[in-house]
């Protein structure tokens, strides 16, 4: 199946998918900030802190302002794409900078003028931002914060405080003597009253160090995404009224409190809104994480040639292992930018006036994630656990040269295995998508999937949709019906509504590649990224065979014909991939791996210190 080669058109067409429609003068703009001369693949422990503040500085003076960004989905979403491929632990600053601190400030706080100072030294750069959620002493804290900011009457301040170490926050804050400033949640305890979970921004310190009432731990070292991480404790710290992030909520001057929203978990849900903003960037991140990975894990099989008997001397590109490491890899992380692009929208639909949140405050059964959003949350912990699986692969076909720092592939793993617990659990957030996919209406007796294989976009979201519902009949007959909600009916059903949650996810994303393909309008690049999708969708059956074949979903004859479709996907798809190559690699300048050189062995070479033996 000979695959036609794209026009000019088609070419600028499948830029525009990768992306998302940003405009170039942005992303110019992000280029340059992120070529800084002083940037270093691997910074020094001791002078790390400092590295990242300038890092965020140099994006801070060089882009629009937070707030313009936080109003144009595309450029934020690229953003965190860019800096995720250059510096990893540049990005994870950046999204508790951007999305989480300056978010909530924006979403939440009613009078922007009354933090004026605030959002001026985060916006130009001047301080850090950082996002206080996680508490230490307890597993899935953000349902039972414990973290107390009680009204003081008399002075119309709120006290911060941390009751005891098990309620001490957990954040990368552990650079001292930088100016630094937080969101953190904090239960509001009015007259003695628990009134909800709300955020309130916080000074932790200046360029003089810590300020009063604020304690800081010594660094927790973490290899695989390496930042000060620390843990933090308050103090009966004094913070004025307009740092309480209220939203709707107030506290009239006789003391009482009323908030419009009427329950405690519907605020949590509103103080975690900041959610939907992370959950729609940080698909395009984990996106281009997979993409970067295709083209480094490309470039290595090309060069690197094998001295193997069968073949000396040939290229590992000509082994059909590497083909289906390298192929795969380009056909799954198109499928996640297919599943960006959808997540980015969606997104951007929360922004319009009068948007609500799409989960539901009785999505709070394993974690408030899937109330907040339910399919962001979904497209959330998929995109982060297909894009480690995908970067896990490339990491392995490239031998020892996939495991060195300097070649980025053990950063970009460390951030997504990162995210798979920041940023919403993403096993939590498939215990409760699979839980409220199982409450839902649907006929006795699911679809059936289609009889055979036919290569095709089309053919494994229809079998992802009939497993999905097989599964969701399965676990509604396993918890007695819609309506359990006790820990006895579900304990032993997490591993089945997990299962059901994750398949739920992928069959949103399978939907996500099928309609890009069919709204292309170059029919060359059509059919190219139609075989790409189609190769996505038959290595994902693959993936899920085993769960597929319990659930009578395909029938074994089914899974053992796919190899070939494989096979025949790969020898038309190769061809093509200086196209994709193109198309999915991000300047190298902007990498600065030397596995995405043009010569990697020099370009290691060439990035070592050498020392010289001889005798004078």
């Amino acid at each position: 199946m000979p695959l036609a080669p794209a026009t000019p058109t088609g070419h600028d067409e499948l830029a525009e998918l990768v992306h998302g429609r940003c405009d170039a003068p942005f992303l110019d703009q992000l280029r340059s900030a992120l070529s800084a001369d002083d940037a270093s693949i691997t910074p020094d422990p001791a002078g790390r802190g400092d590295h990242v503040r300038r890092r965020l500085h140099g994006l801070a003076v060089g882009l629009p302002t937070a707030r313009e960004l936080l109003r144009t989905p595309e450029r934020l979403a690229a953003l965190h794409a860019w800096t995720a491929v250059a510096e990893p632990a540049l990005c994870m600053t950046a999204v508790n900078h951007y999305l989480l601190c300056l978010g909530s400030m924006a979403q939440l706080a009613p009078d922007h003028e009354a933090l004026k100072d605030q959002f001026t030294a985060l916006e130009s750069g001047r301080a850090k931002g950082a996002y206080l959620i996680t508490e230490v002493g307890r597993a899935n804290s953000h349902l039972a914060t414990r973290t107390l900011a009680e009204f003081d009457p008399d002075t119309r301040e709120f006290v911060l405080h941390t009751p005891d170490p098990g309620a001490a926050k957990f954040s990368g804050v552990g650079a001292l003597g930088l100016p630094q400033t937080a969101v953190a949640l904090a239960r509001l305890v009015v007259a003695g009253t628990d009134h909800g979970v709300f955020g309130f921004v916080v000074d932790l310190g200046d360029e003089h160090g810590l300020l009063p009432g604020v304690e800081v731990s010594s660094v927790l070292e973490l290899g695989a995404l390496p930042l000060d991480y620390a843990q933090v404790r308050f103090h009966h710290v004094r913070l004025p009224f307009e740092r309480w992030l209220r939203d709707s909520a107030g506290i009239r001057d006789d003391g009482a409190f009323h908030d419009p929203l009427g329950s405690t978990d519907l605020r949590l849900r509103r103080t975690l809104c900041v959610g939907q903003t992370l959950w729609g960037a940080l698909p395009a991140a984990a996106a281009a994480l997979a993409r970067q990975s295709a083209v480094l894990a490309l470039r290595y099989a090309r060069g690197r040639r094998s001295q193997g008997r069968l073949a000396p001397g040939a290229p590992l590109l000509t082994y059909r292992t590497q083909q289906y490491a390298v192929l795969g890899a380009f056909a799954d992380a198109f499928a996640l930018t297919c599943a960006a692009d959808r997540a980015r929208a969606a997104w951007a639909a929360c922004l319009a006036p009068g948007a609500e949140g799409d989960g539901g405050a009785d999505g709070m059964a394993f974690g408030p994630w899937a109330a907040v959003s339910r399919p962001l949350a979904g497209y959330k912990a998929h995109t982060v656990r297909a894009a480690a699986r995908i970067v896990a692969d490339c990491r392995s076909h490239c031998g020892f040269s996939g495991h060195l720092d300097v070649n980025r592939l053990a950063a970009y793993q460390g951030f997504l295995d990162a995210f798979d617990t920041a940023g919403g659990d993403s096993r939590l957030i498939f215990f409760d998508l699979g839980r409220a996919r199982c409450e839902e209406a649907e006929p006795d007796h699911p679809d059936a999937p289609p009889a055979d294989p036919e290569p095709g976009p089309g053919w494994w979201p229809a079998v992802a949709r009939a497993h999905e519902r097989r599964l969701a009949a399965l676990l509604r007959r396993r918890a007695g019906g819609p309506g359990h909600d006790d820990l006895g009916t579900w304990n032993p059903l997490l591993a089945q509504a997990g299962e059901l949650g994750e398949v739920h996810a992928a069959r949103l994303a399978a939907d996500d590649v099928r309609d890009t393909v069919a709204a292309v309008r170059d029919p060359a690049l059509r059919d190219l990224l139609g075989a790409l999708a189609t190769l996505h969708g038959l290595r994902d059956a693959q993936r899920w065979a085993g769960s597929l074949l319990t659930a009578g979903t395909l029938q074994p004859q089914q899974v053992r014909a796919l190899p070939p479709h494989v096979d025949r996907l790969c020898d038309a798809l190769l061809p093509r991939l200086p196209l994709l190559e193109q198309a999915f690699a991000y300047p190298q300048r902007i990498v600065r791996a030397p596995l995405g050189a043009a010569d990697y062995n020099h370009a290691l070479a060439d990035s070592l210190s050498w020392s010289h033996g001889g005798r004078t």
